[in-house]
């Protein structure tokens, strides 16, 4: 039997292919003449979210192609195929099944159905052209016929579609499969990851009303360090040596912000400026962080299973964490009272470790970190819980993604004491909105205070505390 030759049944395809009756010509001579669609026309207004391209409707005898293929391929042969040699393959039997039942699909339509049959078999459908994009920060599929994704901050629509939603669910199925956990209705939701280290979030009926929603959360391949921040306007280059040297000298760090702000992409650049001589634990709910020193051990939390047994939570690995000889510890995000433990880590010898959290403003993280550390402990005074934050954190750097898409820290504050009742706070950094360009980038200027900060003995200490003072000058510096 030849590696392609004809089997029964399909393979790979996520759903039954339902191969359309496709009546014989009625001479060798005359074409099947398979009518197209025209495409329909766009909204006349969609606001700031413009489609990529203009939506089209697939050809109609792609669907029969697409069957036939899979009818003819060898599953035992074309998995330990290398994918050019497949999508050649796939590429010849597409041509000749358009050539045998004399269906008008030009090279170019052959073409892109070869490699979307390809991206079925192997990889994640539709999506993989847009994995594939570098510069495409964030996936999300609405259902079937709708995917977005956002560039340069800004959500577009994509003229890409899944077949239906099946299609849609066979995709994640596949991604939780390649991590050993499942979707489906017993278990609708899904935090997942790619092999690229891209966080994967899935929801599916019933819990999702329009279908499979899928939101791919993808990472830059190059690493970006501060140099690069300076250049797209991210922060000032005072600004970025303040945050090199608060790194280098293990100061403890809380970075705040909502939902892609970018406080993961600044706590990479950040951990860059640890020593590769420290033993660095990280503890995640998804792994994210993309450390690059060669001492890090990276922690993973792990879900109930079915029986709601087994759940490993962000607490129980910062307890174990403390056990296995950190120097530093970094939680990608916290968010319930695990904070309780990673205030006492500060506090006991950890100096420079490093967390994230979702907050409006610094004032607004310490707010919620005490919501937080009396989830594991209800009963300790509120007196005791600020003198213990005010101990353990030094500064908390506040980013957010303004409306020209460009993200920006737009506060470093210092964490000086306590008054009373009030967390005593002194801002070393702000940034000041001016006005916008004309190319529509928004013009602002960070503002540094001179102030001289409660940690500067520990700065002396590392030799650094100059170069530290000498970067908090009153100057302002331009914002592109």
């Amino acid at each position: 039997m030849s590696a392609f030759g004809k089997r029964p049944g399909g393979f790979f395809d996520p759903v039954p292919v339902i191969v359309p009756a496709v009546p014989a010509p009625a001479s060798p001579a005359a074409p099947l003449a398979v009518p197209v669609p025209a495409p329909p026309v766009p909204p006349a207004n969609r606001g700031d979210i413009a489609p990529i391209a203009m939506r089209t409707e697939p050809h109609p005898a792609t669907d029969f192609i697409r069957g036939e293929v899979l009818q003819r391929i060898e599953p035992a042969v074309a998995v330990q195929m290398t994918q050019a040699d497949l999508t050649r393959r796939v590429d010849m039997l597409v041509a000749e099944i358009a050539t045998e039942r004399r269906l008008l699909l030009n090279r170019q339509e052959q073409q892109k159905l070869g490699h979307e049959i390809v991206d079925d078999m192997v990889g994640l459908g539709p999506l993989e052209p847009l994995l594939r994009d570098d510069t495409i920060s964030d996936i999300l599929i609405n259902g079937a016929k709708m995917i977005y994704v956002e560039r340069r901050g800004k959500l577009q629509l994509t003229d890409l579609q899944f077949r239906n939603d099946a299609h849609v669910l066979h995709v994640a199925q596949r991604i939780a499969s390649s991590i050993g956990r499942r979707i489906d209705e017993s278990s609708p939701m899904l935090d997942a990851r790619l092999a690229d280290g891209s966080r994967v979030n899935v929801i599916i009926p019933p819990l999702s009303l329009r279908g499979p929603s899928i939101s791919i959360r993808k990472f830059s391949k190059k690493r970006l360090d501060f140099s690069r921040f300076v250049q797209l306007g991210s922060v000032s280059p005072p600004l970025s040596r303040v945050l090199e040297i608060a790194a280098r000298c293990r100061l403890n760090i809380i970075i705040s912000g909502g939902t892609g702000s970018g406080k993961t992409t600044l706590l990479n650049a950040l951990s860059s400026m640890i020593e590769h001589t420290d033993r660095i634990i990280t503890i995640e709910d998804t792994a994210e962080l993309q450390l690059q020193q060669r001492h890090v051990i990276q922690l993973e939390t792990r879900p109930p299973n079915l029986e709601g047994h087994g759940e490993v939570t962000q607490r129980d690995l910062m307890r174990n964490a403390l056990r296995m000889r950190p120097d530093r510890i970094i939680v990608g995000e916290v968010r319930g009272p695990e904070c309780f433990d990673m205030m006492q880590a500060m506090n006991t010898g950890h100096d420079g470790s490093m967390s994230t959290i979702h907050a409006n403003s610094g004032r607004d993280a310490l707010a919620r970190m005490e919501d937080m550390m009396l989830m594991a402990a209800v009963n300790l005074p509120m007196q005791a819980i600020r003198a213990q934050m005010t101990s353990a954190v030094d500064l908390i750097v506040q980013t957010a993604r303004m409306r020209d898409g460009v993200r920006r820290v737009t506060e470093v504050v210092e964490v000086v004491g306590v008054e009373g009742d009030v967390i005593s706070l002194a801002t070393l950094f702000a940034y000041t909105y001016q006005g916008e360009n004309p190319d529509g980038s928004l013009r602002g200027t960070f503002v540094s205070s001179n102030l001289r900060p409660r940690f500067l003995p520990r700065l002396e200490y590392f030799g650094l505390s100059e170069a530290f003072l000498a970067a908090l000058a009153p100057e302002v510096a331009p914002q592109k």
